[in-house]
This record gives structure tokens, sequence and C-alpha cells, in this order.
């Protein structure tokens, strides 16, 4: 059996050698050249299989069953990632569009999730592909959120405005929350539907959003503390460490939400202990040092993405329904976005195409496959986690191109 060490070795050897030609060769934006070359590698060694040459495709597929994804992202990178995306979001500028970002994270996410499942059902039994409306619902809960990983990997190099990056970046950050909180009870509500009540998801709520949100202004508190009250940046990097790691594994003890506790510490760090509480020689050590971490844990991811296709379930009638639902994905987070944003512009002026870019800066990557890979083993888990599959891709390689462009003619 090939241990942990090897897996990781393997995985971040492959992630640089593919980082390199893309770099030394290709050109694209490091985390989609990855993704494509990582595709690409993985419909090689199955076409060799076909043609009898070697055993790369069974030796990737063992690799790859050696991974757990879903406890790899959501148990492992998500952490580091959400607090070095976090940590470069101006609080201040946060307050400013907080009511749209709200609106998004909360309103925007929960109708995403009705309208998606709805269509899905009633496209899938048209095509002949039965799917309980439960697990619509599931599948819609996971593919309404916008990823913050592909998101922030994608902004961060398109130099846009200000205001129009942190509405982006902070939608993106908590909406990702709430829909894992909403996955969470629509699964528990399979799983154990005589425990499902109005007061037990009120509380359930409570415990994950409103508790990830105090837990996270706990270790922000904890965090300046701590930071300001030594000099030493090598010692002051590891604070911040710990913080995102032992914070993240707290909070899922304590049964709030580790995400979104993450993400606030990430937010006063970056805008608070960044300036009350370290020196320049720090403060730069910090960044540095997180947006190392990014870097690699990104590329990483986006190259496991790439491969995974290895050992997604196939059916070709799948195929026309995922490319199907693409568009009706798309279609539904102009809805989705649309709606919220038009009550607000009632009260107060928006930027102007916001909804446009927005709804193709919707951007769904690993998060949504890890929470499609926690369903429960079945046809049903398989189909749902194959267009799940064929979304993400699309939208980091098509939508992830096109962004940049398009914000660029709008604005």
């Amino acid at each position: 059996m090939t241990s942990i060490i090897d897996i990781a070795a393997i995985l971040i050897s492959i992630s640089a050698l593919f980082a390199y030609i893309n770099h030394r060769f290709i050109g694209l934006p490091t985390t989609i050249g990855v993704m494509i070359i990582a595709l690409l590698v993985s419909l090689l060694a199955y076409i060799t299989s076909l043609m009898g040459i070697g055993d790369l495709h069974g030796d990737a597929t063992r690799l790859l069953q050696g991974v757990d994804f879903n406890k790899t992202l959501l148990h492992g990178m998500l952490s580091f990632l959400l607090f070095a995306g976090a940590l470069h979001v101006n609080l201040h500028d946060l307050r400013k569009q907080k009511l749209i970002i709200l609106s998004l994270a909360t309103v925007g996410v929960c109708l995403s999730t009705f309208l998606v499942a709805t269509a899905a059902y009633y496209l899938l039994g048209a095509l002949s592909l039965q799917l309980p409306y439960i697990y619509c619902l599931l599948f819609g809960a996971l593919i309404s959120p916008t990823d913050p990983i592909a998101v922030m990997a994608t902004v961060k190099r398109l130099g846009v405005s200000k205001e129009l990056e942190t509405t982006i970046a902070g939608e993106s950050l908590f909406n990702d929350g709430v829909g894992v909180v909403v996955f969470m009870v629509l699964l528990i509500l399979l799983q154990y539907p005589e425990q499902i009540s109005v007061g037990y998801v009120a509380v359930l709520f409570a415990e994950e959003a409103l508790g990830g949100i105090l837990f996270g202004l706990v270790l922000g508190a904890i965090g300046y503390y701590l930071l300001n009250t030594i000099d030493n940046y090598k010692v002051e990097v590891l604070i911040t460490l710990a913080l995102v790691m032992g914070g993240y594994g707290l909070a899922m003890a304590l049964h709030t939400s580790g995400p979104i506790a993450v993400v606030v510490a990430g937010l006063i760090t970056g805008s608070v202990l960044r300036t009350h509480a370290m020196s320049d020689r720090t403060r730069q050590s910090v960044d540095d040092f997180w947006e190392l971490i990014d870097e690699i844990l990104n590329v990483i991811l986006f190259a496991l993405i790439g491969l995974e296709v290895l050992i997604i379930p196939f059916e070709q009638q799948w195929l026309l329904a995922g490319l199907l639902l693409i568009v009706v994905v798309i279609l539904i987070r102009v809805i989705s976005v649309g709606v919220p944003i038009r009550l607000i512009g009632l009260k107060k002026p928006v930027a102007p195409h916001l909804v446009k870019i927005l709804t193709w800066g919707g951007l769904r990557g690993g998060i949504s496959v890890a929470l499609a890979l926690s369903l429960p083993d079945g046809e049903s888990r398989e189909l749902i986690l194959f267009i799940t599959y064929i979304i993400v891709v699309f939208s980091i390689i098509v939508q992830g191109l096109t962004l940049g462009p398009l914000i660029r003619k709008l604005t």
C-alpha cells in the first residue's frame, strides 16, 4: 500500500512538472494550465491502455484511489486556501459591499439551490435518467456556491477595480460556507429524515454559520494578543499557521463552520493584525509565506482535479445531461445573482454590468467535486459526480479563461 508521504511526493512532483511545462511552453494562467495538462495526460493514459501500451492508466488510477479527495480538500487544503484568500481582502472595503455580499451568500445560494434542483429533476427525467428530488436538491446545493479557490485564483490576475474584486471575492468566500451548511442539512434529511424539523434546521444554521463567525472573531482576538506582545517574524508566521490549522480543527470539533471561521480570522489578520500588530518585517514575511502556500496548494489541487477524470464514472447519456446542465446552471446563476442585486439597486446604486460579471465569474471548483464525493454510494452519486465534474471543468477552463476579456470589454 502506498504511504501518504509517497502519494504527496508523487502529486507534488507531478504538479511541479505540469507547472514548469505550462510556464515554459504554454503560458496559460498557472492553475488553469496545470489542470488542462493533467486532463490531457489522463486522456493519454486512457488511450495507451486501450492500445495495450504499458499500464499508465492502471498506475494512475491506483494512485488516485489512494487519495481521498473529499478529506484532502475539505479537511486539509481548504483551511489554508481560504485563509490565504481572505488575507488580502480589505475589511473596510468588504463592509461597503456587505449588503450585496450577504444577499448573494444567503438568498442567492438558497434560490439557486432550489431552481437548479427543480430544473435538474425535470431535465434528467426527460432524458430517462431518474434522480430522486432530494438528490437533485443536494446537487443544487453543491453546485450553487461559487468556489472561492477557483474564483480567487482567477480574480488575482485580472487587475479589476477594488470594488469589483471585493464583491467577487467576498461572495465566493462566504457563499461557500453557506452552501456547505445547506448541503449538510439536505444530506442529514436524506440519511436521517426523522431528525429534520424547522427548529433543528434553524439551530444547525445558527451553530454552523453564526458559530463560525463568532469563533473566527475569537481566533482573530487571540491572534491579535499573541502578535501584539512579541516582535519575531518567524514566531509570528508560525502563530498564523497555528490559527489556521488549530482553529479549523477546533471549529469542526465544536460543530461550527470551519470555513467561515477561517475566513473571518483571515479577514481580521489581513486588515487588523497586519496594521496594528505586525512590524514591517513580519508583515512582509506573513504575506510571502501565505502567498507561497496559496500558490503551491492551488497548483496541486488543480492538477488533482484534472487527474481525477481517470476515476470519475462515465456513461454516454450522462455526457448530454452534463452539457445541458452547464447551460441551466449558468442561466439560473443569472437569476440568483440578478434578483438580489436588482432589489438592492432600488435602494443604492450598484456597479454597471455587475450581474453579467458575477454570472460569468461564478466559477465552480474542487469543493463541488469534494461534496459530490461525500454522497452515499450508488448510481445517484455517480451521476451527480459526473455532471458536477463536467460543470467544474467547463467553469474553470472556459469561464476562467474568458472572464478577463469579458471584464475588460464591459469596463
